[in-house]
């Protein structure tokens, strides 16, 4: 679940960025996509 979440944030980034829109807040989208992937690390790794 969360890696859709991450793909969908990425891709919507990938779309402002290309397009121009939002201008700097774009790039939030990038910052939560990657907080999203750090935190499913650290959880994955704390099960083992």
């Amino acid at each position: 679940m969360l890696w859709t979440i991450v793909v969908v944030l990425l891709v919507l980034w990938a779309l402002g960025f290309a397009v121009h829109i939002g201008g700097g807040l774009i790039h939030i989208l990038l910052v939560i996509a990657l907080i999203v992937v750090v935190v499913r690390l650290l959880q994955g790794r704390s099960a083992l």
